[in-house]
């Protein structure tokens, strides 16, 4: 299997037409495709600057030539949850003409596209993206050919992996830059290049609170990291 993490810039999907022209950004981990219409039905988050900001583009894409369908499904501030189906665009009839699969969520901002997209052979991938060139703009930011057995092991663990992330999701932000602070800083390090102190007076706060916020990082984090050490053991 050939792994491909791709910038893609396609002229004719209305998601990065939208964020070209607002500060908006979309993700989305779960879509279909309807070959008869020969569209891609997606549930995507869309994430304004502001509240204002997401008004506007989601009206912008309500409103797009490419788009076929739009429904919005949950809203709070600044994000919202669309249900929605486009036109299938020239990059992904490339890509399924070729045989081509996705293999991770989407992620749409500033008028690019982060792909990751598998193919089963060296041969397939060139051919691909060879065709892609015509009329996409693309770049490769990350290729891996990956065997057999680290496929299975990948799928295998995928899970364990998902509850890692959701730990890091847990975090509060003071409580995300808290620890990032400390880990760039050496807190962790032997010996220690940063000392409670030396955080405390970064953030402005007391040494306890410094403390506190370490303390609960670490717990949300661990607590994830052992689950998915037993997870991956077993």
């Amino acid at each position: 299997m050939i792994s491909l993490e791709m910038d893609m810039v396609q002229y004719d999907c209305p998601y990065i037409d939208t964020t070209r022209d607002y500060e908006v950004s979309f993700l989305a981990k779960q879509w279909d495709f309807h070959p008869v219409e020969r569209e891609l039905e997606t549930r995507i988050m869309v994430n304004g600057a502001d509240r204002e900001e997401l008004d506007r583009g989601l009206n912008a894409l309500e409103t797009h030539d490419h788009m076929e369908s739009y429904q919005l499904l949950r809203r709070k501030d600044d994000l919202a949850l669309i249900r929605s189906r486009i036109d299938e665009t020239n990059a992904m009839s490339v890509i399924r003409d070729h045989s081509g699969y996705i293999t991770g969520p989407f992620r749409i901002r500033d008028g690019s596209e982060i792909w990751h997209v598998g193919f089963d052979t060296e041969r397939v991938a060139e051919g691909t993206l060879s065709e892609l060139e015509r009329d996409n703009d693309y770049t490769i930011r990350s290729r891996e050919s990956v065997d057999l057995e680290d496929y299975y092991d990948l799928l295998q663990n995928i899970d364990s992996a998902k509850r890692l992330v959701d730990g890091c999701r847990e975090l509060s932000d003071v409580e995300r830059d808290t620890l990032e602070k400390a880990v760039e800083g050496g807190y962790f390090d032997t010996p220690r290049d940063a000392t409670l102190s030396s955080l405390a007076e970064e953030f402005d706060v007391s040494k306890m609170a410094i403390s506190k916020n370490l303390r609960r990082s670490q717990r949300k984090i661990l607590d994830r990291v052992t689950t998915a050490m037993n997870d991956v053991t077993e």
